[in-house]
């Protein structure tokens, strides 16, 4: 997890789950964050889901065992073999999606429910498009960090032709309060799989998702834009652990 924030005021089990890097497991009001990321998802009606994961991952393995069997989720967790980015972790649940339609998510940011549902309800591919001034109103993202995330680019019908990642700030402040921000989730159907086998490296080596749908978009598959609305919660940060557990501590979690 990153720490230019290391001194932030953290409890001891948040600061351990900080210091392995296991920020989804990162305890916010009681509950593992990812705990309230698969409540989200259950709230949406959406039913199977895969996490994808490291060889190492005996801490989710452990918690999730531990739970009554989950009345509205099935979990499955789906290895990916080394961090090699993350349209190679789409690649690695390939074989487990079975050729149908899925989504994809952080795992460290904490979606809508109506915006997972209405994601999932497209029969194309799709991401939610926030409106920059939205977000940085109903969530807990300061102006500067919306500024690292991606623009999206689309045509007058609305479907996806470009996206900037980590843009100039200059790009960014021409963009305007209105501009529409991709916050890494996506509807995927197959044709996602060779984009990601074929994209090329980034320049921090890795194989990344918006670089595979870029090349995806290059080759015809179509992206609807959904405009959506609400908070994401996102926890990139310590420092975001306290106004993330003000906002959650009321929630209630049934998986």
């Amino acid at each position: 997890m990153r720490a230019a924030d290391a001194d932030a005021d953290l409890t001891p089990e948040q600061r351990r789950a900080a210091d392995a890097g296991s920020k989804v497991m990162m305890p916010i009001a009681g509950r593992p964050f990812l705990d309230y990321v698969l409540n989200s998802i259950a709230d949406a009606g959406i039913r199977r889901v895969g996490l994808v994961v490291a060889p190492a991952h005996e801490d989710l393995a452990d918690h999730y065992g531990r739970l009554s069997p989950p009345s509205r989720l099935e979990l499955d967790f789906v290895v990916q073999a080394e961090a090699r980015g993350t349209a190679d972790a789409v690649l690695a649940a390939e074989a487990w999606t079975q050729g149908g339609p899925f989504l994809v998510m952080n795992g460290d940011n904490l979606y809508p429910a109506d915006v997972l549902r209405n994601l999932a309800a497209l029969d194309e591919p799709g991401l939610p498009g926030f409106r920059r001034d939205d977000l940085i109103a109903s969530s807990n993202i300061p102006d500067a960090r919306v500024a690292s995330f991606a623009l999206i680019e689309q045509s007058d019908r609305g479907y996806l032709t470009g996206i900037i990642e980590k843009p100039a700030a200059d790009v960014f402040a021409r963009a305007g309060s209105g501009a529409m921000v991709s916050m890494n989730c996506w509807r995927f159907d197959s044709r996602i799989f060779s984009s990601c086998r074929d994209v090329p490296l980034s320049p921090r080596g890795e194989l990344e998702l918006p670089g595979a749908v870029a090349l995806a978009v290059h080759r015809g598959v179509p992206f609807r834009v959904v405009p959506s609305t609400g908070s994401v919660l996102d926890l990139s940060y310590r420092a975001d652990a306290a106004a993330l557990a003000a906002r959650l501590e009321r929630v209630t979690v049934k998986l």
